[in-house]
């Protein structure tokens, strides 16, 4: 019977070893594929995720300055069409007769009510 606990014993042994050593095999294969993936990743020149998330940070508010700037871009225009008046012809001075000749000689412009009663579009129908 104390050959069969000797020949346990050492299969045991003889396997607490081959354990071990496969843990070491194991360790150093992860080491070895630890190294040709950092290997390939400085080859393939990535970006850090500080850096990635700093450029996108700088992006971002780029692109809201640049909503800022179009809407106050379009609020000028806005303001500006509105601004705007029809340049202004050079007259010469004319004397009261004259001006007297051109009011009787004027078409008379249609009163308000008039315009209010047609729907006050004087803008030809277009939208």
């Amino acid at each position: 019977m104390q050959t069969e606990n000797k020949f346990f014993d050492d299969l045991t042994r003889m396997m607490s070893g081959a354990m071990s050593a496969a843990g070491g095999v194991r360790e150093e294969a992860e080491a070895r594929l630890r190294q040709h993936f950092e290997a390939m990743f400085a080859r393939m020149d990535l970006v850090r995720r500080e850096e990635f998330n700093v450029v996108r940070d700088m992006a971002a508010l780029a692109r809201q300055e640049n909503e800022r700037l179009s809407a106050r871009i379009a609020e000028l225009e806005k303001g500006g069409a509105t601004k705007k008046a029809a340049p202004k012809k050079a007259t010469a001075k004319k004397s009261p007769a004259k001006k007297a000749a051109a009011k009787k000689s004027a078409p008379k412009k249609a009163a308000p009510k008039a315009e209010a009663a047609s729907g006050g579009d004087t803008a030809g129908g277009q939208d």
